[in-house]
């Protein structure tokens, strides 16, 4: 048997190819398939069934483009109401791939139509070798219940409870669990970093197992839900009737410097995909700014939203076709175009730039003594209950897209884990018109290796 997981960093996201005698299934695709076809045939294998564990919400599938480029078959839960052609399965469906077999359990919860796929390797033994459990189970936690528009989140909690004490604890210990996400997406809340566990394991450390009461698993579920964002629902639509080839998209075409700043003023939005560093030391003035080098896609469908149609910035064609290829991978296809050679064609056709000024954790330690500093911190609630700044306010990012929080006229220091939120959250307040952003350089985790004092507590507001 072939067995092969895909792990897409930016999106938290782990998608899998299975193998056995020439013929191959593929799990939970991202939306750019040539790694999939690449695998396959480098293992001699053909792609003919594709798995959807659920109709994804965080994440634009590939699992339609990769059907017609092979000829696969998709299989998908009964109740997700697939617009496109597929196999709908339940309890008790299997599928022999080669000396593999995949058997389908059905595990509500954190959607209706939510399945796991539990994997015997037939050459070994027909007794479960692992389970694919989607976002039901992860490592470390178990699926947010608040994804449905036709179930609350306590009746999608509920269902999650008897999925995981029902079904997936009745394999034994030893079979493998690989979920669809790992730590860092907000299909969950606690997710560890490793990329694979065991039931065993799982039933032994995870905080959500451990809850044997299902009206108290209810309650820790539905309470505390980071904030969902506005995309999740679209993303989730899409999958549902299939998502258009990425060869389709179009060509962008270039919005010289001129005709950029016009459309800043009627509130377009100039999306700068440079390292926040470079970003800070110049940009185009009322640009935000969010970086290649984190969670991206997400940071841009949950700040921009699917329909914000920005204008790119970049340094070169490679970031600029990275940065595409990443906004259609959660839906943002509709971009207006680029700016032509960036900040350098900016200034060259005689516009100035902006600058974001940046301290150091020793600096706002020293100022915070000195004159009053406005310290605002953009992290998840978690987080902040960790270990904060003592004095700091807190607004989490993912709510700068409803309202920005409320600031005086003096300096505010932005901060979150190591200044990759940060720098978003300042750029979305200097292009509001605030004048006295800072970022701090390195975030929380500076200040703690500086060994600079912080307290823990329910949030202050800003």
């Amino acid at each position: 048997m072939h067995f092969e997981q895909f792990y897409l960093g930016c999106l938290a996201h782990a998608s899998y190819l299975l193998g056995s005698e020439g013929e191959a299934v593929v799990v939970d695709p991202q939306r750019d398939v040539e790694i999939y076809l690449k695998a396959a045939q480098e293992q001699g294998l053909t792609i003919r069934h594709i798995f959807e564990t659920h109709l994804h919400a965080d994440f634009v599938s590939g699992h339609k483009e990769l059907a017609a480029r092979t000829g696969a078959k998709i299989y998908i839960g009964a109740k997700a109401g697939a617009a496109f052609p597929h196999v709908d399965v339940q309890d008790g469906f299997a599928l022999n791939v080669g000396k593999i077999r995949v058997s389908v359990l059905e595990t509500p919860g954190h959607t209706p139509e939510g399945i796991c796929l539990v994997i015997a390797d037939l050459e070994k033994s027909p007794e479960p070798w692992a389970v694919l459990t989607g976002d039901t189970l992860f490592i470390g936690d178990v699926g947010r219940p608040d994804l449905s528009k036709t179930h609350t989140p306590g009746e999608l909690a509920a269902l999650l409870y008897d999925s995981l004490h029902n079904k997936l604890m009745k394999l034994a210990d030893h079979v493998l669990v690989y979920p669809a996400h790992g730590a860092g997406s907000l299909c969950g809340r606690n997710m560890r970093a490793e990329r694979a566990s065991t039931i065993g394991t799982e039933r032994l450390t995870n905080y959500a197992l451990q809850i044997r009461s299902k009206q108290e698993f209810v309650t820790q579920l539905t309470s505390n839900l980071p904030t969902r964002p506005e995309y999740f629902l679209a993303d989730a639509e899409i999958n549902r009737e299939g998502a258009a080839p990425l060869a389709e998209l179009p060509e962008l075409p270039e919005i010289p410097a001129p005709e950029l700043k016009r459309m800043l003023e009627q509130g377009v939005i100039a999306l700068d995909v440079r390292p926040g560093d470079q970003f800070a030391s110049g940009h185009v003035p009322g640009s935000i700014n969010i970086a290649l080098s984190g969670q991206f896609a997400s940071w841009a469908g949950t700040i921009l939203g699917l329909g914000s149609r920005p204008v790119l910035i970049a340094d070169s064609t490679e970031q600029l076709t990275e940065a595409r290829l990443r906004l259609a991978r959660v839906g943002i296809e509709d971009v207006r175009g680029f700016l032509p050679e960036g900040v350098v064609g900016w200034t060259r056709a005689g516009f100035t730039l902006a600058e974001l000024p940046q301290i150091t954790v020793q600096d706002l330690g020293e100022r915070l003594h000195d004159r009053p500093v406005h310290v605002l911190d953009v992290r998840r609630e978690a987080e902040w209950q960790a270990g904060h700044i003592a004095g700091a306010h807190w607004w989490p990012l993912d709510r700068f897209r409803s309202e920005l929080p409320p600031i005086d006229e003096k300096t505010v220091a932005v901060h979150c884990k190591s200044g990759y939120r940060s720098m978003i959250a300042c750029s979305l307040l200097q292009r509001a018109g605030h004048p006295n952003v800072v970022n701090v350089v390195g975030g929380f985790d500076a200040w703690q290796q500086a060994r600079l004092p912080s307290v823990t507590g329910a949030p202050v507001e800003a």
